[in-house]
C-alpha cells in the first residue's frame, strides 16, 4: 500500500489529488486535509465522479504542529505532500519528523511578516531528516520543480556545462476578469512586488521590481511582455550548477495586470504589515486576497495556453562547441479544466507534485535528508511528464537570448 496524505485543498491540491487517483497503481490510499474541510469534501466528490476513487478527508490547521503530527500518526502515510501555504512549510516538516513520514512541497518557506522566500530555513533540516531516515523533497512544482529538472536533463543529455540559463514562464490565459491572479493572490503579489534578483558571476544582482522588461514570442501564445523577477529555483540552480555564469527568471504580465497592481501598490493595498481599521488589526494584502476571485473559481472561464521552459547555453556534450537548447511545455487551460476541473496554472503545479510523490513512493528517487530537484535523476520524472499531461519538447536554437 502506498498511502499518501495531501495537505492543502486549493487548485494545486485538487489537481494533485485528481492525478493521484488516476494512478491507482502508485497511489493506493489517498487522504486529503485542509483548514476548510468543505473544500476537501468538494474535491473528493469530484475525484469520485471522475475516477471512482474514494478519498478520505480531514480538517487540520497546518500551523498546529501537534495536531498535524497526531493526524499523520493516525493515518500512517509513507509521504506527506504539502500543498498548503509556504508559511506552513516548517510546521509541516516538524510534524513529519515527529510522526516519521517523508515530506514533499512545491514552494520554499516564506515568513508571514517578510516577503522573502529562501531555502536556507529548509536546508537547515538536512541533519534532522537524515538522522530520522526520512526524505524531504523541496519544490516539486513547475517553477520551481520542472524548470530545474529541465536544466538537469539538458546537463545529462545535451550539455557538458550550462553557462547561461533563462527560465521563461508565460501564461497566455484569459479568464475574463478585470483583475485576478491564477494562484494564491497573497503569494502571487508578494512575489511580483519583491525586488528582482538574478544570478550573475557568482552573486545575486538586485534590480527594482518589474524594472526589466523584454518581449518574447511564445509558441502557442504569441508575443508577450515578460519581466525579470526573482524565483526560488535560481537559488538552488546556482548551488547545484556551479558553472553557471548567469541565470534569470522571466514571467509574463499583461498591461492591465501591471496597471491594476501599480494602483493597488500606490494606495497601500499590497502592504503585509498590519494596519488598524475600526479597532481591528488587518493585513491589507490579506484583505485584498479576500475580495479578489478565488483562483480555483477561474477554471470554467479561462481560455488559452501556458508556455514554460528553459533556454540553456553551454559546452555541448558531443564536443561540437557551444550550443543553446530550448526545452519547454505548453499546457492548454481548457484541456486541464476538462480533465481535473482546474485551470492550467494549477495543473502545471499539481501534476509535478503528483509526479514527485510518485518518484518517492516507487523508490525511483530515494535518500535520507533534504533534497532539491537538481540532485536527483531527471529521466524518470521527465518520462512521467510525457505520460501525465505535461509533454515537453526540446530544440536547438541559433544562440542564447540577445538581451
Amino acid at each position: 500500500m502506498s498511502k499518501v496524505l495531501v495537505i492543502g485543498a486549493g487548485g494545486v491540491g485538487s489537481v494533485a489529488v485528481h492525478k493521484m487517483a488516476m494512478n491507482p497503481d502508485i497511489f493506493s490510499d489517498i487522504h486529503l486535509a485542509s483548514r476548510t474541510v468543505s473544500k476537501c469534501v468538494a474535491i473528493a466528490r469530484s475525484v469520485k465522479e471522475r475516477t471512482g476513487v474514494t478519498i478520505a478527508t480531514y480538517a487540520i490547521d497546518a500551523d498546529d504542529v501537534a495536531a498535524t503530527t497526531k493526524l499523520i500518526e493516525s493515518i500512517g502515510p509513507k509521504l506527506v505532500v504539502n500543498l498548503a501555504l509556504p508559511y506552513q512549510d516548517l510546521a509541516i516538516m516538524d510534524a513529519c519528523l515527529a510522526a516519521g513520514a517523508n515530506y514533499l512541497d512545491t514552494a520554499n518557506y516564506e515568513p508571514r511578516d517578510q516577503a522573502k522566500f529562501e531555502y536556507h530555513w529548509q536546508w537547515a533540516y538536512q541533519d534532522k531528516f537524515k538522522a530520522a531516515g526520512l526524505m524531504a523533497l523541496l519544490g516539486s512544482g513547475f517553477d520551481p520543480g520542472v524548470t530545474s529538472v529541465f536544466a538537469m536533463w539538458l546537463k545529462k543529455h545535451k550539455l557538458k556545462t550550462i553557462r547561461l540559463l533563462d527560465i521563461l514562464d508565460c501564461n497566455g490565459g484569459d479568464h475574463g476578469q478585470a483583475f485576478a491572479t491564477n494562484f494564491n493572490p497573497e503569494i502571487n503579489i508578494r512575489e511580483v512586488t519583491a525586488p528582482a534578483r538574478h544570478w550573475e558571476n557568482g552573486q545575486f544582482v538586485e534590480t527594482p521590481a518589474m524594472g526589466v522588461k523584454q518581449q518574447f514570442d511564445f509558441e502557442g501564445v504569441g508575443p508577450k511582455n515578460m519581466y525579470m523577477m526573482y524565483h526560488e529555483e535560481l537559488e538552488s540552480l546556482a548551488k547545484f550548477l556551479p558553472e553557471l555564469e548567469r541565470a534569470r527568471f522571466w514571467m509574463t504580465f499583461g498591461d492591465a495586470y501591471i496597471q491594476h497592481l501599480t494602483v493597488l501598490q500606490n494606495v497601500g493595498m499590497t502592504r503585509i504589515d498590519p494596519v488598524t481599521y475600526n479597532g481591528v488589526e488587518i493585513i491589507p494584502l490579506q484583505f485584498l486576497k479576500a475580495v479578489l476571485p478565488e483562483p480555483a473559481s477561474l477554471g470554467p472561464t479561462t481560455k488559452g495556453k501556458t508556455n514554460i521552459g528553459d533556454i540553456a547555453t553551454g559546452e555541448a556534450l558531443d564536443g561540437s562547441g557551444e550550443k543553446t537548447f530550448y526545452i519547454k511545455n505548453i499546457c492548454d487551460h481548457e484541456e486541464a479544466y476538462a480533465e481535473t476541473g482546474n485551470q492550467a496554472v494549477s495543473y502545471t503545479t499539481g501534476v509535478p507534485a503528483m509526479i514527485g510523490a510518485a518518484m518517492l513512493l516507487t523508490g525511483k528517487w530515494s535518500g535520507e535528508g533534504v533534497f532539491n530537484m537538481e540532485q536527483l535523476d531527471p529521466d524518470p520524472f521527465m518520462d512521467m511528464l510525457n505520460t501525465q499531461g505535461l509533454p515537453w519538447t526540446v530544440e536547438e536554437l541559433d544562440g542564447p537570448l540577445s538581451f
